[in-house]
């Protein structure tokens, strides 16, 4: 499994976010965020608990 951060954090890189539940399982209508290199911190999820998880690099 991937390593998940929590919202509010600095992320450990750039790159395309998705939300992730709790224990790092997918939820339904999941955010999808883009962090470019610089950006801090991790926006808020849509429900406490969340997390984010780095899915790959930034989209051009």
């Amino acid at each position: 499994m991937a390593k998940t951060q929590k919202p509010g954090n600095n992320p450990r890189k750039p790159g395309e976010y998705i939300e992730r539940g709790p224990r790092g399982g997918e939820v339904s209508n999941p955010r999808t965020v883009t962090i470019e290199k610089g950006d801090k911190p991790l926006p808020p999820t849509q429900k406490p608990g969340r997390t984010w998880e780095r899915k790959g690099p930034p989209k051009p």
